[in-house]
Formats: structure tokens, C-alpha cells, sequence
């Protein structure tokens, strides 16, 4: 990290001689001024990081010097200095936009870390926001792998489209949600975004929830209740884990996709509603429709334009990026230093299958951050799931972003690999009764993923 670049306005010459070179010591550059008027030329001079602004100098007051460097367009960090008996006003400084005060005479060690601890939270802040601004264009999806790319343009031909319905399938924690936001914002982000997760209500209050309900339609029912889909008019409805939909409820949500109409419960009259509808599920809804599970009419009326996400197993390339990201957001948000990581530990996340996907690895960095903040973490410090797992050898030679069993370990090896990972697959699909979406999860891969390696083991899914 980059060392400050310091002011110090205060006309004490002896002690500004004393903090100039205990603070080129610790590597900083240090400019000094005797007089407000001359701190401030030296500002627009210097352009200094960190400002050490004396409230009472020869020509003005403190306060008025911190009043103009807070009308700048880059305000540097100011933390004031104070005489013994003036902690007050410093705190009233403090109020009015400084950053941080010190009291005459203070310790030399303790003002450097005032000063350094300033410098790095400012960087850090000023990372997140440059983090979010990049992340804002890209809808916050984050990640410049061939999987997330072809994800990305989707989501922007899809969002500006004028399908009414879309579907979005993937596992659990690979962000679904996310997407949903930004097919909704690629049309009118003033519009209502309203979101409910099916499989978090009871059967017997989600009509309600979603149609409304007339005053005395049930018991507790003792004024109107409009539904969700009524406050979405206009804008999108997100219907996450929508496969946990009851049946009879899954008829009621097809005649208002084809009408655009619905009643509420207890209700008589129509009411009709201008939205899309985002469904997510981390089902394959096309086997669950098969089976009975779900509506066959109905997944053909979402499935209009639909949208597979990649599990993190298959964007491998992405999770430096996502370490990086994670490790400063958490960072800021805990108010310590980003944890750093070894190229081995990279490489170990890297290799991990992340059943949890997103959410697993976000996970994962929080804990890092909280119980070793500011530290190079070592493979060491992993939690066991992934060291693990680096050991099993189908886990950690497969390459499920290519689909390609890795280069080391030719002959008899890799014919062991294969013989040992096709046993794993018949066995997910033994248990799933052939449900290769139910397999693929039970693998912690996807469904895709699972396909590919099928076909490259010669694996066709008969017979289960």
C-alpha cells in the first residue's frame, strides 16, 4: 500500500522540524506550512493525502481552514491537532468533517498510526467505489471468464427485450437473485422490483401473498391486503425456488401469465397488471414436470426465455476476482485490513468444487477476514472442507470448467480417475432414480457440468 502523502499546517517550527523527520522515517512525503493562508497554497500545490491542521494558527482559525478543504473536489483526510485543554473543540472539529484529532503533546508512535490507519481505510474506500462503479456497469456481476461473459450479453438482450416471462435455472448461491435485479434494471430501475422466495411462506397464506386478499376473506383477514403482484404493476416480479409452488397454485399463476388477470382472495372483480416475471429455481423444472412435480403447461409458459446459470465449479477463472473483492468489501465492512492469499491457498480455492457456490466463497472470506484480518493466509488456515478435498484425486484433477481430465498422471492413473469418478456418477444417479438435475446437485456440480463428464465416460444414464 502506497505511504501517505502528509501536510502539516501549525506554526510551532520546532515540533513541525520534529514531525518531518520522524514521518520521512516511516517513508512518507512531508510538507510543511506556518500560516493557514500558506497551508492552503500548499494544498493546491501538494495535494496532500493526510492534512496535520492546527486549530489555532498565526493568521486564522482552524475551523476556517477545515471549512475550505471541505469545498474541494478531493478533500485530503484532516485530523486535527489540538492543545491540552482544547480536546472540545477538537471534538467539535471532528463534527464539522475532520477525520480524526489529536491532543499537544501527544506520542509520536500513536500519530503515525493515527495517521496510517486514516490513509488505509480512505484507499479502501476509495477500492469498494471504484469496485462498485465497475460492478454497477456490469449489473454487478462480477467475473470476465467465457461462462460469465456469455452470461452478461444474455442478460443484456434478455433485460431490454420484451418477454414478459423469463426463467432462470441454476444451483443454490450462484446468484440468481443478482441476475433477476439486472434484467429488471436493463428496462426502467425506477420501476418495482418485488421479489418473494415461495419456498419461505406457508401454502395456505402465499395466495394471499401473492394475489391479496379482500377485508374478511380469512380468519385475521380484518382490513384489504394487496398482493404482490398488484404492488409489481408496472415493474418485475422475482419468483425465487418457484418450483416449491404449490399445484394448485402453479393454475392460478398460469391463467394470470396468459390473462395478465387475477382475483384476489375473497375477491369478485378482475384486477389486471402490467409486470414481468423472473422465476428462479435450482431445479431442472423441465425433469420435475416430467415426473408430475411441477406444471408441464406452466414451465412452457415461463420457459419462454430461459436463462441457465453457471455454478462457480464452471467459472474457476473468476474466484482470484471474487477473492480480491470479497476480501476488501469484508474488510471495510469489519473495519481491518483485507486478508492477502498464497498462491497455494489460491490455487486450493481455485480446485474446490464449491457446492454453496457464491454464497460458500463469500462465506468463506468473511470468516478469513473476521479470524485473521490483515494476515497472508496460508493453505493452512483453509477450513478442512477444502484442504480435503484438494487431496481426493477425481476432485482435484477434474477441470470442470473445460471438462477435460487433467494432463498429470497418464496410463493407469488417469484410467483410475475415470473408472473412480464414472463410479461416483452411477452412484448420484442410482440414488436420483436417473434425475440427472438431482445427481448433478448431489455432485455438487451442474447439470451441464455432469452432461459433459457423462459423455466423456462414455456414461449414457440408462438403466437407473
Amino acid at each position: 500500500m502506497r505511504k501517505p502523502n502528509v501536510l502539516i499546517i501549525d506554526d510551532e517550527k520546532n515540533l513541525v522540524s520534529s514531525l518531518i523527520f520522524s514521518l520521512e522515517e516511516e517513508g512518507m512525503s512531508v510538507h510543511a506550512a506556518y500560516t493557514g493562508k500558506d497551508g492552503l497554497a500548499a494544498v493546491e500545490i501538494h495535494t496532500p493525502d493526510i492534512v496535520l491542521l492546527d486549530l489555532k494558527l498565526p493568521d486564522q482559525s482552524g475551523f476556517d481552514i477545515l471549512d475550505k478543504l471541505k469545498t474541494m473536489t478531493a478533500p485530503p483526510i484532516t485530523i486535527m491537532i489540538s492543545a491540552h485543554g482544547d480536546t472540545r473543540a477538537a471534538v467539535e472539529a471532528v463534527k464539522k468533517g475532520a477525520q480524526d484529532y489529536i491532543t499537544k503533546p501527544f506520542d509520536l508512535d500513536e500519530l503515525i498510526l493515527l495517521i496510517l490507519r486514516n490513509h488505509k481505510h480512505r484507499q479502501l474506500s476509495e477500492e469498494v467505489a471504484y469496485r462498485r462503479e465497475r460492478e454497477a456497469s456490469t449489473h454487478g456481476l462480477i467475473g470476465s471468464s467465457s461462462a460469465m461473459q456469455t452470461l452478461l450479453q444474455n442478460v443484456e438482450r434478455v433485460g431490454q427485450s420484451s418477454a414478459r416471462t423469463i426463467l432462470l435455472q441454476g444451483p443454490s448461491g450462484s446468484g440468481k437473485t443478482l441476475i433477476a435485479k439486472a434484467l429488471h434494471s436493463q428496462r426502467d430501475k425506477s420501476a418495482p422490483f418485488v421479489s418473494v422466495n415461495c419456498a419461505s411462506l406457508p401454502e395456505n397464506l402465499l395466495e394471499a401473498e401473492l394475489f391479496g386478499a379482500e377485508k374478511g376473506a380469512y380468519t385475521g383477514a380484518d382490513k384489504r391486503r394487496t398482493g404482490l403482484v398488484e404492488l409489481a404493476n408496472g415493474g418485475t416480479l422475482f419468483l425465487d425456488e418457484i418450483g416449491e409452488l404449490p399445484l394448485a397454485l402453479q393454475a392460478k399463476l398460469l391463467t394470470f401469465l396468459e390473462t395478465h388477470r387475477f382475483r384476489a382472495v375473497g375477491g369478485q372483480t378482475e384486477i389486471e397488471a402490467d409486470i414481468r416475471v423472473i422465476a428462479a429455481s435450482n431445479r431442472d423444472l423441465q425433469v420435475e414436470a416430467q415426473s408430475g412435480a411441477f406444471r408441464e403447461d406452466l414451465f412452457y409458459r415461463l420457459n419462454v426465455m430461459p436463462l441457465s446459470i453457471p455454478c462457480l465449479a464452471e467459472r474457476r477463472a473468476d474466484i482470484p476476482e471474487l477473492v480480491s473483492i470479497f476480501s476488501e468489501e469484508l474488510a471495510l465492512q469489519e473495519g481491518c485490513s483485507p486478508i492477502t492469499m498464497h498462491p497455494k491457498t489460491l490455487s486450493l480455492l481455485r480446485d474446490y468444487p464449491w457446492p454453496g457456490n457464491i454464497r460458500e466463497l463469500r462465506n468463506t472470506i468473511e470468516r478469513l477476514t473476521i479470524l485473521y484480518a490483515g494476515e497472508n493466509i496460508g493453505p493452512e488456515r483453509l477450513p478442512p472442507e477444502i484442504t480435503v478435498a484438494a487431496r481426493d484425486p477425481i476432485t482435484n484433477n477434474v477441470d470442470t470448467d473445460t471438462g477435460d481430465i487433467g494432463s498429470e498422471g497418464e496410463g493407469s492413473l488417469a484410467n483410475e480417475i475415470a473408472k473412480r469418478e464414472a463410479q461416483c456418477i452411477r452412484e448420484a444417479l442410482l440414488q436420483s432414480r436417473g434425475r440427472k438435475g438431482d445427481a448433478a446437485n448431489s455432485l455438487g456440480i451442474s447439470r451441464h457440468a455432469l452432461k459433459r463428464r457423462m459423455q466423456k465416460l462414455g456414461l449414457t444414464g440408462d438403466g437407473f
